[in-house]
């Protein structure tokens, strides 16, 4: 397990990790992941879970983002946050990596 820096999880986005993870009575450890399809090609996969062998973690605010190292590729650089609008609440991806997205913005292409 590495801990990083260039992979942030923002203030806003633990405290709601940190929130679900006391409902669920699991431990304070978010998954972020790449799978293959959506519209762009790629889509972000938000798990509650633990570290892993050889996954890659930041951590805020004693919560952790944790990324495997094949996603690790595709999401070096990016940042987690949540984000609450009229449009409703989301775990939002600033993802540096990705040339172009979809229009619901959870699918990306490179």
């Amino acid at each position: 397990m590495d801990f990083v820096t260039n992979l942030i999880l923002t203030e806003s986005a633990a405290r709601r990790v940190a929130l679900i993870a006391d409902k669920q009575d699991k431990p304070a450890v978010l998954r972020l992941a790449v799978d293959g399809g959506g519209c762009a090609g790629f889509t972000y996969r938000f798990a509650l879970g633990e570290p892993e062998e050889g996954d890659t973690v930041a951590e805020t605010a004693g919560v952790r983002l944790v990324v495997d190292p094949v996603s690790l590729d595709l999401l070096e650089g990016s940042e987690v946050d949540y984000v609450e609008d009229l449009g409703g609440s989301a775990f939002k991806v600033r993802n540096p990596n990705a040339a172009s997205g979809c229009g619901c913005g959870s699918s990306f292409g490179i």
